[in-house]
Order: structure tokens, then sequence, then C-alpha cells
């Protein structure tokens, strides 16, 4: 059965998703970045709202309480919106060159896509990056043979993820609807969420994304034991966050499509 009988369009995440497997880019870049300031970021307190616009993102990490003691201890005043815009400034460049570096395509996204391209599907992407941050990401990938129809970047709408105004902003845009024939896939909460909010079909990306957070190689050394419970602990956050299902990679997704499509 084709999988426009039911879809007429996917909307992708990016960094975890399609491309930087484990999403490492921004946490790499938030890490430089609050290390210039003498503040210490964990790569947990880095990850916890990530799938947010990166203004968000920042201002998130800062309200964590032990992040904002630590700035006071360094900085000597808690954070304030004026550290966050400081943040931001430095973070663009280093989003670049990190984000550059990491567009890598996730093994069988090309695959997945040219397979949805021929079922007439079109293919829509979304970001918390903002445009300016997305430049060498898509030179990268338009390389590799992966150029989305339709990008919504982070500054775009009037508010970001989780509210579902990024993809609202993508079907009204293509002429898309009713939402609930829009396909969402995602690898971090927020985007879930969004999706949800949305009303579309929710997939969540478990192994490649921020969930487990490591790269294809730390990936794959893991041994077999490790890996499957640190897949169920990603598996376990996106399904609460409203994933209708959740996968490991992208090139999961089309039986998963086909399942959905033969279940209506």
């Amino acid at each position: 059965m084709s999988i426009r009988s039911r879809f007429d369009l996917v909307i992708f995440d990016w960094a975890g998703t399609m491309v930087d497997f484990g999403c490492q880019a921004p946490v790499v870049a938030l890490l430089e970045a609050f290390s210039r300031r003498g503040v210490v970021l964990a790569e947990v307190e880095a990850r916890r709202d990530m799938g947010k616009a990166k203004a968000d993102h920042v201002r998130c990490i800062l309200e964590q309480p032990q992040v904002a003691a630590r700035w006071r201890e360094a900085r000597g005043a808690l954070p304030t919106a004026a550290d966050a815009n400081d943040l931001m400034s430095d973070l663009g460049g280093l989003m670049r060159d990190q984000a550059a570096r990491a567009a890598r395509l996730i093994d069988g996204a090309r695959d997945t896509v040219e397979a949805l391209c021929r079922d007439g599907v079109r293919i829509g992407s979304s970001t918390g990056y903002t445009r300016d941050m997305m430049g060498p990401v898509l030179r990268e990938a338009a390389a590799q043979g992966y150029v989305p129809e339709h990008l919504v970047c982070s500054g775009e709408t009037p508010s970001g993820r989780p509210t579902p105004l990024m993809i609202y902003k993508a079907c009204a845009e293509l002429g898309v609807w009713p939402l609930s024939r829009v396909v969402k896939v995602d690898d971090a909460e927020a985007g879930i969420a969004e999706g949800r909010a949305a009303g579309c079909y929710t997939v969540g990306v478990a192994a490649s994304g921020n969930g487990v957070g490591l790269t294809q190689i730390a990936f794959d050394a893991l041994p077999m034991t490790e890996r499957q419970s640190r897949i169920a602990a990603a598996r376990v956050a996106l399904l609460a966050a409203g994933a209708d299902i959740v996968i490991d990679t992208v090139a999961d997704l089309m039986p998963v499509l086909q399942s959905a499509c033969l279940a209506r």
C-alpha cells in the first residue's frame, strides 16, 4: 500500500534525526560557550531541553538551579537575560562550526527520503537551529543528496517547540492539510511534543538521537546489553512525550508508516 494513501507530508528534524548521529554538535557548542565564561556545563544539562529554539534552550539551561549556582560562583551574580543574549551571540559561530563538522547523513536517511518521494510524499524539515546556523548543514546535506522541499528554523515563528507553530507554518506554506496527514519525525522530546500538539502522526527516533547521545562509533562499540538499555530508556522518554511510535533510526521509518497505513 502506498504511504500517500494516508500521509501527504513528512517533516524531519535535523540533528540526531537526519544528520549528526547522537546530536553532538549543539552539545559541543553549548559546552564551549559556557566554558568561555568560566562555567562548567555537564552534557546532561546541555541535553535536557534539546530540540527547543536555541535561544529558549539557553534560557532553560541558565534556569537550572545547579547551573545558575555555578554561574554565580564563576561570574559573581546569577545569570540574567543579558547573559543569555551574550551566550547566543557567541553560540552562532560555534554552532555553525560544529554543525558543519557533524552534518553527515545518518545511515538510511537518504534511502528513506527517496522512498517517500517515490510514493509522492512531500518532504519538509524543521530545526531548533537558526537559519544562520543551518547554512553549512544545508550545504553538506545537499552534497550528500538530501534537499528537503521546505525548512522552518528557530526564530521564524512567534514561538518554537514544543508549540506546534513551526509545523503550522510548514503546512500553511506547502498547502498541506489536515494535520492528521502529516508525519513528524524527531529525536527530542520537545519535537515529539510539537508533533503531538499539532495533531500529526508522530515518530520518535531513539538510537541516533539526543536520548542516547553517542556518536555512531561510540554507539557501535557498546556491549549489546548496554546499547539496548540506552535505547529502551530513550524510547520510554519519547513515548512519554507523546510519540505514536518510536524507531531506532530514520532507516526504520518506511515499515512503520506502511503499518500505519494498513492499520487505518
